[in-house]
């Protein structure tokens, strides 16, 4: 039968308890430790020591019975209060409560109880020296780089959780705007209505706390399913596509217009892509502006994917509509293209729209003559409504996917 010690007063005596009581001397830490700074720490790794809220509210209140701020250096670290005294400290607790949580303290290799020989709690000095009956605090002491380690280890994991929620949480938003791109271009398929229950459900699950396997598993079907609908979406594009992308190489350069056919929508209007830089004229002035200020129905990643020389001359971080056009701003001058060339184009397009053809203009700068008179040209399109950044964005995805 297994052998289990016993206090003076037939107190068990925890197996956590004796480790602290039989370490090493190298393993008590070398300096002073604040003990609400320790209690911080034990309180963001309590699980990995088995205590509760509940336990750590006796602790506190045991440690606010210590005068010092600091645990260690030659300071004896007894505290002695009565149990009457500890639960007025802690607000009334009950007595009985109070002693449970004292136990499971004890238990956990936290504290350590010093009984006098009538069980009671006092110090009594001899001489220059003095020796106190009670709770010994110097376990919590001797652990308090271990507890620190641990609350480290917590917080690495809260780390990757938060990150990886945020990847989940943009990928869910690319699905779901990946699903109306998706009817726009091929209107019909269920497929989209999959994705968006999906990206819903998804949606309302991150409301909850969810744990890091929950989050893994979610990332997962995102990026299978944004997989699928890219595949479906590039599929019946990608003969046209490919054609589109073949007119940049059979682009010819004269001084009259350019045969770039960046926006394949824009085919039907014919050489007006090669428009010289004038000024728009002002029958397109009363159109309201907050009609082109929508966000582009086109994911932002696949966007960024499509336009990788933009990271060559933009070294900020791009993953929201508003750091695309931090990067659009700062390219454009460099471009050639005017301030007044660009301000039209937000006008009549929306800055998120203006910021692509921005971007994917800089993708076939070579080949674009004059990007200042491209882009009112494009302007003049989607002030006629006849203008989507879309097949622009996908025929650069596909020649880059041909390549």
């Amino acid at each position: 039968m297994e052998y289990t010690p016993i206090s003076p007063f037939m107190r068990p005596i925890s197996h956590a308890h004796l480790r602290v009581v039989e370490r090493p001397e190298a393993s008590v830490p070398g300096k002073p430790v604040n003990k609400w700074e320790l209690l911080r720490e034990l309180s963001k790794a309590q699980a990995a020591f088995g205590v509760t809220e509940r336990d750590l509210t006796v602790l506190q209140g045991l440690l606010s019975f210590f005068p010092d701020d600091a645990l260690g250096g030659n300071a004896e670290m007894v505290v002695f209060p009565s149990n009457k005294a500890i639960c007025e400290r802690l607000n009334g607790m009950p007595c009985s409560t109070m002693r449970r949580h004292l136990a499971r303290l004890v238990e956990a290799g936290l504290l350590m109880r010093r009984d006098s020989p009538n069980g009671k709690r006092y110090v009594r000095k001899h001489g220059d020296g003095r020796v106190a009956f009670g709770f010994d605090l110097s376990p919590l002491y001797c652990r308090s780089e271990e507890v620190a380690r641990a609350a480290e280890a917590v917080r690495e994991v809260e780390g990757r959780v938060r990150r990886l929620r945020e990847v989940v949480s943009l990928m869910r938003r690319d699905l779901a705007a990946l699903a109306e791109f998706g009817e726009d271009i091929q209107p019909g398929l269920g497929l989209w209505d999959q994705l968006r229950d999906k990206a819903a459900l998804i949606a309302r699950a991150l409301r909850r706390k969810l744990a890091i396997e929950e989050l893994s598993a979610y990332r997962a079907d995102l990026e299978a399913l944004l997989d699928h609908a890219r595949n479906v979406i590039d599929g019946p594009e990608t003969e046209e596509m490919n054609t589109n992308g073949a007119s940049f190489e059979r682009h010819h350069h004269n001084s009259n217009k350019e045969s770039i056919d960046l926006e394949p929508a824009l085919e039907k209007g014919g050489a007006a892509a090669g428009a010289p830089d004038v000024e728009t004229d002002a029958p397109f002035a009363d159109l309201e502006e907050a009609d082109t200020r929508r966000v582009p129905k086109i994911p932002l990643h696949l966007v960024i994917a499509g336009c990788p020389s933009l990271k060559t001359f933009y070294q900020g971080d791009i993953r929201h509509w508003h750091q695309l056009f931090d990067a659009a701003c700062h390219v454009r001058p460099a471009m050639g293209i005017s301030a007044s060339a660009w301000e039209e184009a937000q006008r009549f397009m929306g800055p998120e729209q203006a910021s692509i053809v921005v971007v994917a203009m800089l993708e076939r700068f070579a080949d674009i003559r004059s990007p200042g008179g491209y882009l009112r040209a494009l302007t003049s399109k989607a002030a006629a409504g006849e203008f989507s950044c879309g097949p622009m964005v996908m025929a650069l995805m596909s020649r880059r996917t041909a390549a």
